[in-house]
C-alpha cells in the first residue's frame, strides 16, 4: 500500500517534497519492520523501489543509506542470503549511496556465519580502500557470525587479531558482544578456551592498558552481567592452574560483584591473592570494598582490606579511614573504634583528628562502659591530641548517667586550669559545658563547686537559666536543712546557702 501512495503523491507534490516523503515513508516502515523481526519483507519493498527509480529515473525516489542498510541487514541476519546481499551492495554502486561501517558490519556477519574466509580479507581491504580505520563494528560483527555458527576458534582468532592490529588501542567490544562469546563457550563448557583466550590477549595488550578496555576485564564482567560470578572465578581459578599472571581487569569485575552480593570474606581473600601478585588496585575499588564490608558488618574483612591499602602505598586513605570510622560508630563498636584508631593513628596519611577520639569516649561513655573513656581520654592526651569541651561533655554526661559525681568534680578540677581566656586556646567554656557541670554538681550536693562555676560564669558573662537547677535541687536534696549542715560543716552550709540564694530557692 505505501508504494502506490508514493506513487501517486508524485503527479501533485514536487519532487524535493516528494524524495522527503519517500524517505520518511520508507524509514518507517524500515522501524515497523525491524520491531516486528521481519526486515526480509522489507527487501522486496527497497527491490521495488530501486526499480522503479532507476528503470524511470527518478532521483527522488532513491533509497537512502538507512534504507539500503536496511535492506541489506534483511539479506545478511534475517535470509542469510549472500547472493542477495551482494546484489543489494551493486545496486547501492549505481544508486551512489556510500556504504558506511554497519554497511560493512553486515557483510562481514553473513560472511563469518558462512565460513567464507576469502571474502572477508576481500572485505577488510575493500573497507581499507573507503577509508574506515575503526573496525569496531567490523569485528563485532565477525565474532556474532562465527558465535552463531558455532565457530569458537574464530571466535578467539578475531577477538586477538583485532588485537593484534591495534584497533583496540583506546576501546573495547560491546558488553552485548562478550556476553555473546560467554554464552557461546559456556555452552560448550569452555572454561579453559576462555582462560587461554585472556592470557593470549594480555601478551598482545599494552600493559599500561586502562582495566576496562582490556579483554580480560570484557569477558570476566560479561560473565558477572549474566550472574555468573562463580564461572568468571572459575576462569581466574584455571589461568591460576596454569601458572599464568593475571591482570587487574580479570580481578576487577569479580570483586564488584562480590561486594554487591555481600560476598566480603572471598573479596578480601581475593584482595589478598591480587596484593601477593604484586598488582595495586584503584584506590576507589579499596573503598567499595570497605564500604560493602561496614554495610554487612564485616568489620575484620574492612580492617584487613585497609591495611592492605597501607602495605600498598595508597596516597589516599582517608575516604576509606572515614567509612569505617562513621560505620563502626553507627553500630556502637567503640572498642573496635579504639583499636582501629590505636593502629593507625601514627600513620602521616590519616589525619586523625581530636573529633575522632572524642567519637570514642562519647561512645563508651553512651555504652556506659566509663573505664574504657577514660583509657581513651589517657591514650588520646598520651599521643599529645588535646581533649576539648566535647570531650568533657560526653565524660560529664556519662558520669553522670552513672551517677559518679565526684568524677565530674575531679573533671572540673582539670578544666578550670584549661579554660580559655583569650577565645583562641584552651578550653571553649561554653553554656553546654557550664550547663552540664553546674547540674551535675547539683545533683551531687557539691554546692561549693556550683559557686564556682557560677563565679566563672558571670565572668565570661555566659547566661545561665536557672530553673533547671532549681528543679535538680527539688529532686535530689528536697530534705537537705541548713541546721544540720551547720552542725556538720559550715563550710558546706555556706555554700549551700549560697546556692539558694543565687538559685532563688530562700524564698
Amino acid at each position: 500500500m505505501l508504494l502506490p501512495l508514493l506513487l501517486l503523491c508524485s503527479s501533485v507534490c514536487s519532487r524535493t517534497g516528494i524524495s522527503c516523503l519517500l524517505n520518511c515513508g520508507v524509514n518507517s516502515l524500515v522501524d515497523i519492520s525491524r520491531k516486528n523481526g521481519n526486515l526480509a519483507a522489507f527487501v522486496r519493498v527497497f527491490e521495488e523501489t530501486c526499480r522503479i527509480a532507476l528503470d524511470e529515473k527518478l532521483n527522488f525516489m532513491k533509497p537512502d543509506l538507512v534504507a539500503c542498510n536496511a535492506a541489506l541487514e534483511g539479506c545478511c541476519c534475517d535470509i542469510q542470503s549472500v547472493s542477495d546481499a551482494e546484489k543489494v551492495v551493486e545496486t547501492m554502486s549505481v544508486l551512489g549511496v556510500r556504504p558506511d561501517e554497519s554497511s560493512f558490519g553486515f557483510l562481514a556477519y553473513l560472511y563469518a556465519l558462512k565460513g567464507l574466509e576469502k571474502k572477508i580479507i576481500e572485505l577488510e581491504n575493500i573497507m581499507g580502500g573507503f577509508g574506515f580505520s575503526n573496525k569496531a563494528v567490523f569485528f563485532s560483527s565477525l565474532i556474532s557470525g562465527y558465535v552463531k555458527s558455532g565457530n569458537l576458534e574464530s571466535v578467539s582468532t578475531t577477538i586477538l587479531l583485532s588485537l593484534s592490529q591495534g584497533f583496540r588501542k583506546d576501546s573495547n567490544f560491546s558488553d552485548e558482544t562478550y556476553c555473546e562469546v560467554i554464552k557461546a563457550f559456556l555452552e560448550e563448557g569452555s572454561i579453559k578456551d576462555l582462560s587461554n583466550l585472556i592470557i593470549e590477549a594480555q601478551k598482545l595488550e599494552d600493559p599500561s592498558i586502562v582495566i576496562d578496555k582490556s579483554t580480560g576485564f570484557g569477558i570476566v564482567n560479561a560473565c558477572v552481567n549474566l550472574g555468573l560470578s562463580d564461572k568468571a572465578h572459575s576462569i581466574l581459578d584455571e589461568m591460576n592452574a596454569q601458572c599464568c599472571s593475571v591482570g587487574l581487569g580479570v580481578y576487577v569485575p569479580i570483586l564488584k560483584a562480590y561486594c554487591k552480593e555481600h560476598r566480603t570474606a572471598e573479596a578480601t581473600q581475593l584482595v589478598m591473592d591480587i596484593s601477593n601478585s604484586g598488582l595495586q588496585l584503584d584506590v576507589g575499588v579499596y573503598d567499595d570494598l570497605i564500604d560493602a564490608s561496614m554495610t554487612s558488618q564485616d568489620f575484620q574483612s574492612a580492617f584487613s582490606i585497609f591495611r592492605d591499602m597501607r602495605e600498598a602505598r595508597i596516597s589516599d586513605l582517608m575516604g576509606s579511614y572515614l567509612s569505617i570510622m562513621t560505620g563502626l560508630m553507627e553500630n556502637h563498636r567503640p572498642g573496635l573504634m579504639a583499636a582501629f584508631l590505636d593502629e593507625v593513628v601514627e600513620d602521616p596519611r590519616v589525619e586523625v583528628k581530636t573529633h575522632d577520639w572524642n567519637s570514642i569516649i562519647h561512645a563508651f561513655c553512651k555504652a556506659g562502659r566509663l573505664e574504657d573513656a577514660k583509657r581513651t581520654l589517657r591514650r588520646m592526651t598520651f599521643l599529645q591530641f588535646e581533649p576539648n569541651d566535647q570531650t568533657y561533655l560526653s565524660l560529664i554526661n556519662g558520669y553522670v548517667t552513672a551517677e559518679k559525681y565526684f568524677c565530674v568534680l575531679m573533671l572540673w578540677n582539670e578544666v578550670k586550669r584549661k579554660i580559655s581566656t583569650d577565645g583562641e586556646t584552651g578550653i571553649k567554656f561554653d553554656p553546654n559545658l557550664v550547663d552540664a557541670f553546674l547540674y551535675a554538681f547539683v545533683k551531687g550536693g557539691f554546692f561549693d563547686t556550683v559557686m564556682q562555676v557560677v563565679e566563672r560564669s558571670q565572668e565570661m558573662k555566659i547566661f545561665v537559666d536557672k530553673w533547671k537547677y532549681k528543679q535538680a535541687f527539688m529532686e535530689t536534696h528536697k530534705k537537705l536543712k541548713v541546721a544540720k549542715l551547720r552542725k556538720r560543716n559550715f563550710r558546706k552550709m555556706e555554700a549551700l546557702i549560697a546556692f539558694k540564694n543565687w538559685a532563688g530557692l530562700n524564698a
